[in-house]
């Protein structure tokens, strides 16, 4: 079973999880795993995977409306190079210096490949979690989607110095903070603008009608097949750990002044009802949300 699945099969088993980060007495906790054949592809350099780990983990703080504080990291390889042990920490600790957190260390272990996993705390009384949307707010997203999709067709070609600057994001600290205070539901965009848009409507048991043209980052257009593969590096692929979030119309026009990256309104948080009886049928998650009145496939990055 894929990771959607296992985590249906624990929600009973665990009720309190469901968003992108647990929260307990104002102190925000979430971890993360990634691996070498399925996140770092050939060319990923020691300092940009500790970036990129620590940065997935932050991203979730971010999720939250939380500041960070903290994070460490298991580092596990088949051995270790002193070099790329120094690299990765750099990256680790750069990355969380661009939130004001700190990287606190983590462990070391022996893996048969290399293996990362991070943890990162924050703080908030007052956590955005995924189920508040109501119909007539807006859906908005941060920054530009398909960086990571860019940067694995430019790690292909060889292209590995700027397919490494695209993968080192900007977890965004600075916009959950500053969305949290108007944002009803939000969550990063880490498997991608599609999947986050139907996890968003099901757990505020409603629809969402998104409109072109979607903030897809230029540098797609470099690596983009045609209309539809840009699309598909867009809105399918994630990794890009955007937040993605719903806010009140009246309050968007203030948000977007105190937000300092680009906060761009996509659609529009509906009643299920409204998205029309063609993307009704059957109930599926499929018809959770519609692109210029086509249901939205619930695709996405899948472990």
């Amino acid at each position: 079973m894929d990771e959607r699945t296992a985590l249906g099969l624990l929600a009973d088993r665990l009720p309190s999880a469901g968003d992108d980060a647990a929260v307990v007495d104002g102190q925000v906790v979430t971890t993360d795993m990634l691996h070498d054949r399925t996140d770092f592809p050939d060319g990923t350099t020691r300092y940009t995977a500790g970036w990129r780990a620590v940065g997935a983990s932050l991203s979730d703080v971010a999720a939250m409306g939380a500041a960070a504080t903290a994070a460490v990291a298991v580092y596990a390889a088949p051995s270790f190079d002193g070099a790329e042990l120094a690299d990765f920490v750099d990256g680790a600790a750069d990355v969380c210096e661009s939130v004001d957190a700190e990287y606190v260390g983590g462990d070391l272990d022996d893996h048969v490949e290399f293996t990362v996993a991070t943890t990162a705390l924050g703080e908030t009384d007052d956590p955005v979690l995924r189920s508040g949307a109501r119909p007539g707010e807006a859906v908005c997203v941060t920054g530009t989607l398909g960086r990571s999709a860019a940067a694995l067709r430019l790690f292909e070609r060889g292209e590995v110095e700027r397919a490494n600057a695209l993968f080192r994001f900007s977890p965004r600290i600075a916009a959950g903070r500053a969305l949290a205070g108007s944002a009803t539901a939000m969550m990063d965009s880490s498997d991608g603008l599609a999947r986050s848009l139907h996890q968003l409507a099901e757990a505020s048991g409603c629809g969402m009608a998104v409109e072109s043209p979607l903030p897809i980052d230029e540098s797609v257009d470099d690596v983009a097949e045609d209309g539809a593969d840009r699309l598909e590096l867009g809105a399918f692929f994630g990794e890009d750990f955007e937040l993605v979030c719903t806010v009140p119309e009246d309050e968007l026009a203030a948000v977007r002044e105190d937000v300092p990256v680009d906060l761009t309104r996509i659609g529009t948080v509906v009643e299920r009802e409204a998205l029309g009886a063609s993307n009704q049928r059957g109930g599926a998650a499929e018809n959770r949300v519609t692109l210029d009145g086509d249901a939205l496939p619930d695709r996405g990055y899948t472990h």
